[in-house]
């Protein structure tokens, strides 16, 4: 097929891997970058106007418009596949002549900070929504969505995958993510607990007061390839979900384990669905749990090592990259 992709373009974007899994699953792709509307660089004019308004920069995204118009003239796609393009105007991309429109949803679309007025206005006119999350696919139904596709997240080989450290210093624990309210006081008192033992890193945690002599290393986000350097740097390599989403999985369920890394990860259905507790990953519902497990990982690094390592063969064996997920969509459209 002949697929138009809207999506954030960055290295280490989600939409980057899913657009190059349609690619490797064998179809016709071309790509309209809508990072400039989505994220704009910090202190540009739509920054500062997204910061004034709380919308997005008009001529940011009547650009991104012409460019998605202009490919759909060459191009003439079997499919249209907007990635959690909510900020863009619903109206012309669904009139974007294609053969299918398809609306994909990385986060929870019952949740008001994953949605706009203007995307709810025009949801039940996407041909097909893509949604991560298995609770959305009946309220999407409720909401008059005609067709709901349930998909899980995906690691990608071209970024998750063993590597060699990059610096000799190793960790016990570590946590790669954004802060986020529910993450912050179990983050710090883990970093009161291990000190230098402890890493943390992704947006938002260097400017937590708390982390300040602890002893933890924090530091900024790490995508692509670097995040499976950072994996390899850590014994036990934390999967936190973010409950605003009603998380069961997350995109680190996939690559973490996909990395290398032990994957030490909050207890669902779905964790335990996708990997074996005790052979293939440790799954906690509680501090005192999660305590036990890092005393195991510092009392016996070679069986959690043979424990990182199953983890790693059950997910890569799994049908669990983007090309995968790519297939799944194709078949639900087909």
């Amino acid at each position: 097929m002949k697929v138009l992709f809207v999506g954030d373009d960055w290295t280490g974007s989600n939409a980057r891997s899913l657009a190059d899994g349609f690619r490797e699953a064998g179809h016709d792709v071309v790509v309209v970058d809508s990072t400039p509307v989505t994220l704009p660089r910090r202190l540009s004019p739509p920054w500062l106007y997204k910061r004034a308004t709380g919308r997005r920069a008009p001529w940011d995204v009547e650009a991104v418009h012409r460019r998605v118009e202009q490919a759909a003239a060459a191009l003439r796609p079997d499919v249209l596949l907007a990635f959690n393009a909510m900020h863009l105007d619903q109206a012309r991309l669904l009139a974007t002549p294609a053969g299918r429109h398809v609306h994909y949803s990385p986060d929870d679309v019952s949740n008001p900070v994953n949605t706009s007025p203007a995307y709810l206005r025009h949801e039940r006119e996407w041909d097909l929504v893509v949604t991560t999350k298995r609770h959305n696919v009946a309220e999407l139904t409720a909401r008059g969505v005609a067709r709901v596709l349930f998909v899980r997240s995906a690691y990608d080989p071209a970024w998750h995958r063993p590597v060699a450290r990059r610096e000799d210093r190793c960790y016990l624990v570590g946590f790669v993510g954004a802060l986020r309210p529910d993450r912050r006081d179990s983050t710090v008192a883990l970093a009161r607990r291990h000190g230098g033992r402890m890493l943390v890193r992704g947006p938002g945690w260097r400017a937590v007061p708390e982390l300040r002599g602890t002893g933890a290393t924090v530091a900024g986000p790490v995508y692509g390839e670097r995040f499976s350097a950072v994996v390899a740097q850590v014994r036990a390599n934390l999967v936190l979900l973010n409950s605003d989403n009603r998380d069961t999985h997350t995109c680190r369920t996939f690559e973490v384990p996909a990395a290398g890394g032990l994957f030490v990860g909050e207890r669902t259905d779905e964790h335990a669905e996708l990997l074996d507790d005790g052979s293939e990953c440790f799954l906690f519902s509680s501090p005192g749990e999660l305590e036990a497990i890092l005393a195991r990982c510092a009392e016996d690094p070679g069986g959690v090592a043979e424990v990182a390592r199953a983890g790693h063969r059950r997910i890569t064996g799994g049908g669990h990259r983007y090309r995968d997920r790519a297939r799944e969509i194709t078949d639900a459209l087909a």
